[in-house]
């Protein structure tokens, strides 16, 4: 296992490729989350469309260079919206990720939503350690979105499941782990604030999206999101609120140099 920060050269040639290349990113996600995602997106270049609007699920999974798919807008679209996007990006061979947000809190009948989108072969699979493990088959425990698991927990759940699905799997806590099955990729820093502003980690899966689309490693682009979104709340920090926070990160964010030495 190997740290992978900022400071990695592969990390800044991902963000780079990004600012360069302005992808087109897809995305179903949930209301409260979508301002931030969006936000995201466009601080590193990337062009954003987010929802459900009519035929977008299907044209635009197909045509776009990477999708991502968060399981809580199930809040406003119908389980037939996501499986349809699912299904065009994956035939049509969109990267896209899958949020399982809630995962195995109880909810039975949305549990069941999420495992039929493991169906369409999502590139990367993105969430806290509870939705992870439930979704790989353990015992998650997750209160609502939160987690109870810390991210050390589910790296055993992580690797065998990306073994048996063949996506790369990231969890996210004090420490990122992100695997595609072999090897291991740790991204330390961050700051505790992404926890407590709503939608940042929602949003880190439309960043994934956005490095998906303009780099052909998979494994190494995922473990670069991350980094990104680390260095970024790090650079935040002097921010004295949380709604300053959750702007500064934005700023940071764009502010980022892939081409810095």
């Amino acid at each position: 296992m190997r740290n992978v920060t900022w400071a990695d050269r592969d990390v800044r040639a991902c963000l780079a490729a990004v600012k360069r290349g302005k992808p087109f990113v897809y995305g179903l996600t949930n209301y409260v989350a979508a301002n931030l995602s969006a936000n995201v997106l466009l601080a590193v270049g990337a062009g954003p469309a987010i929802g459900a609007a009519p035929g977008w699920p299907s044209a635009f999974a197909a045509g776009a260079g990477a999708m991502w798919i968060n399981a809580a807008a199930l809040m406003s679209s119908g389980p037939e919206t996501l499986i349809e996007a699912a299904r065009s990006a994956d035939a049509a061979g969109t990267p896209w990720v899958l949020d399982p947000v809630a995962m195995g809190a109880g909810a039975a009948a949305y549990d069941d939503i999420i495992r039929q989108l493991l169906g369409f072969h999502p590139t990367v699979i993105r969430g806290n350690a509870s939705e992870l493990i439930a979704l790989a088959g353990g015992a998650g425990g997750g209160k609502g979105v939160e987690t109870t698991a810390g991210s050390d927990e589910a790296i055993a759940f992580i690797t065998d499941f990306a073994k048996a699905t063949g996506s790369i799997i990231a969890v996210s806590g004090a420490v990122d782990y992100v695997t595609d099955g072999t090897d291991i990729l740790a991204v330390p820093g961050g700051d505790v604030r992404l926890t407590q502003v709503t939608g940042a980690g929602c949003s880190l899966g439309a960043l994934i999206a956005a490095l998906l689309a303009a780099n052909e490693t998979k494994l190494i682009a995922t473990c670069a999101a991350h980094a990104i979104y680390a260095v970024a709340a790090e650079r935040a920090a002097g921010a004295r609120g949380m709604g300053a926070f959750a702007a500064a990160l934005v700023d940071e964010l764009s502010l980022l140099d892939g081409e810095e030495k």
